[in-house]
């Protein structure tokens, strides 16, 4: 069994609930090891980068020295921590920044997207898959926290990122080509500027629809809940029917490799996911 540690975050003890058991779930099903890092505590996304950039640093830092008493890679599902610890590696490492606590820039920081959709696990997903995703048409999308800036996540496809997608076809899903993958959703405005928010919220539901996507998937809980909770608002507003399920890819994985749990995720969403997916016989 591969080992790795794991630092869920705030967001997948609270409102993402059903990401973070689904990323527990999915690894037990490929004998992955998850090994929760001990006192871990919030890394400081998304407001303490805003108004202390020594404390945003220290927070960071802090999880990573905890997490580089191991010689384990770190999985992180959240790409708001993901970003944030990346952040601190890049100062630590190039630029010589002095930290309190002992982190040195040695333990590999790894989102939980960019993890699973290795060929070695890919491959797994696939000799495991017993219920493959057929009929089922996805946009995936990304986020702009997951690719960018390039200079500290080290994606080289940050404009057309492919992974995800790939991870999709393993599935048996059918992901369809959208020019919206990597655009933002406005989470980080929800309590500031609202009025952004639902714009930008309804272009990326409005485009997935055009595209003819039975659903978006994605991996980051601040997109994923900004994109499900907001829809019935924006429908009295627009007039349009979206009723498009956002999924975790996590989710999707499991549906796909027979977790017997995947209903119990899914009845926590705010957009009915079972619909469709009824629909297409897939559960």
């Amino acid at each position: 069994m591969k080992e790795i540690s794991y630092y869920p975050g705030c967001s997948l003890h609270g409102t993402a609930r059903e990401y973070d058991d689904s990323i527990r779930g999915v690894s037990r099903l490929l004998d992955i090891g998850l090994l929760e890092l001990e006192d871990w505590t919030c890394c400081g996304a998304s407001s303490a980068h805003c108004t202390d950039e020594e404390l945003a640093m220290e927070l960071a830092a802090r999880n990573l020295a905890i997490a580089e008493r191991s010689d384990r890679e770190l999985l992180v599902p959240c790409v708001a921590c993901y970003s944030r610890f990346k952040a601190v590696e890049k100062e630590v490492k190039e630029h010589s920044r002095k930290i309190y606590f002992p982190y040195h820039g040695k333990v590999p920081i790894r989102y939980a997207l960019d993890f699973f959709c290795e060929e070695a696990i890919l491959e797994e997903v696939k000799k495991k898959c017993v219920r493959p995703l057929s009929g089922l048409k996805v946009v995936c999308y990304y986020g702009c926290l997951t690719v960018r800036p390039p200079k500290v996540t080290e994606i080289k496809e940050y404009e057309n990122p492919q992974h995800m997608d790939r991870l999709m076809k393993r599935l048996g899903a059918d992901p369809i080509p959208w020019s919206y993958k990597t655009d933002c959703c406005g989470a980080s405005l929800v309590m500031t500027r609202t009025d952004i928010v639902r714009k930008l919220n309804d272009r990326l539901l409005s485009m997935a629809k055009e595209a003819e996507a039975d659903c978006l998937v994605t991996g980051c809980p601040m997109c994923q809940a900004n994109l499900d909770t907001r829809q019935e608002e924006l429908e009295k507003e627009t007039s349009k029917k979206y009723d498009l399920p956002i999924f975790y890819f996590t989710e999707l994985m499991g549906l796909a490799l027979g977790h017997r749990d995947v209903k119990k995720w899914l009845k926590r969403h705010m957009t009915d996911p079972i619909k469709v997916l009824n629909e297409k016989k897939l559960i």
